[in-house]
């Protein structure tokens, strides 16, 4: 026998606020804003990583894009060079006039074949350009709603913070009423029943369980003296009649 009629009672009230306690943490964990939160988390984080391989792939074309440009300058300022001395007089042979000539044209023809490249080299760019803009706009709204769902989320968890707050005082006050022998089988049970630790005996039904208990066994329980600790056969939990 532990405790009194009035603790066993007061047993009662305890699971009341154990009960609410954690229902509220379960809401906490299941909030809808959670999950819409981590789904659009996942959208963002995928366009994240498509735009960082086109911003990749874009910053490669502008490098060779460079490439081809700083080449055919390059090209150009040696057929310059080579047009110079043919028009300097520096040279008077016709036939080495006549291969510089050709150098020139080659050269030249060479800076027009990396100027198409190049080209090319441009105009891709521009697309990944275009996509690298397009997947910049569609990172920004995901973010915006992202924010909305962490705002949504930090409003919905203080909200049932302070409710948990309230709740585990109330019940820590309760529990300070309690001797620590019936609160520690009271605990036990709990652990034992799926948060059920005490629960009231209604004719032969346990409210715990909602199971019956054998007529005698009930009948035992409510002659018993006060504040006997019973157990439900089939849950566990303490039982008062």
């Amino acid at each position: 026998e532990v405790g009194s009629e009035v603790t066993l009672d007061t047993l009662l009230d305890l699971q009341e606020h154990d009960t609410t306690i954690d229902r509220l943490r379960h809401r906490r964990e299941t909030l809808e804003e959670r999950a819409a939160l981590e789904a659009a988390q996942g959208r963002l984080d995928d366009v994240q990583v498509r735009l960082a391989e086109m911003r990749a792939r874009r910053d490669e074309a502008a490098q060779e894009e460079q490439r081809f440009d700083d080449e055919a300058q390059s090209l150009e300022a040696k057929a310059a060079e080579v047009e110079r001395k043919m028009y300097s007089g520096e040279v008077a042979s016709p036939r080495e006039l006549q291969a510089m000539q050709a150098d020139v044209e080659q050269l030249r023809r060479h800076r027009r074949g990396l100027e198409e490249r190049e080209l090319a080299v441009m105009e891709r760019r521009d697309a990944l350009n275009a996509e690298v803009a397009k997947l910049d706009e569609e990172a920004a709204t995901l973010e915006a709603e992202a924010q909305q769902l962490r705002d949504a989320l930090a409003r919905e968890e203080s909200s049932i913070d302070a409710e948990l707050g309230s709740e585990t005082a109330a019940r820590d006050e309760l529990a300070a009423k309690i001797s620590s022998e019936l609160l520690e089988e009271y605990e036990r049970c709990r652990s034992r029943a799926r948060g059920v630790g005490v629960a009231r005996l209604v004719g032969g039904m346990c409210q715990g369980c909602h199971l019956s208990i054998p007529a005698t066994e009930a009948e035992r329980i409510r002659k018993g003296p006060p504040g006997t600790v019973a157990h439900c056969d089939n849950c566990g939990c303490i039982l008062v009649p």
